[in-house]
C-alpha cells in the first residue's frame, strides 16, 4: 500500500512540475527576448564603430587640410623670400 501511495505521490509531483512549466507560447517569448537583446546589441556596436571610423575619417581629413596649408605656407615663404634675393 505504501508503494502505491508512493508511486501516487511521484506522479501528482511530475504532474505539478509539468504544469506549471512555463507554455510554448512563453517560451517563444523569451527566446524572441533574446534574440532581440542580442540584435540590439549587436547594432549598437555596429553604431559605435561606424561612429568612431567617422571621427577618424574627419580626423586624417582635418591632418590632411593642414598639411596642405602648411606646404602652402611654407611654399609662399620660400618664393616670397626668393623674389626679395632678386631685387
Amino acid at each position: 500500500m505504501k508503494k502505491v501511495f508512493s508511486m501516487i505521490a511521484v506522479a501528482a509531483v511530475a504532474t505539478a512540475f509539468v504544469s506549471c512549466g512555463p507554455s510554448k507560447e512563453e517560451l517563444a517569448k523569451i527566446e524572441q527576448a533574446k534574440a532581440d537583446s542580442i540584435a540590439a546589441v549587436e547594432k549598437a556596436k555596429q553604431d559605435s564603430i561606424a561612429a568612431a571610423q567617422a571621427e577618424a575619417d574627419k580626423m586624417a581629413a582635418e591632418a590632411e587640410a593642414k598639411r596642405v596649408a602648411d606646404s602652402t605656407r611654407v611654399a609662399d615663404s620660400l618664393a616670397a623670400a626668393s623674389k626679395k634675393g632678386k631685387k
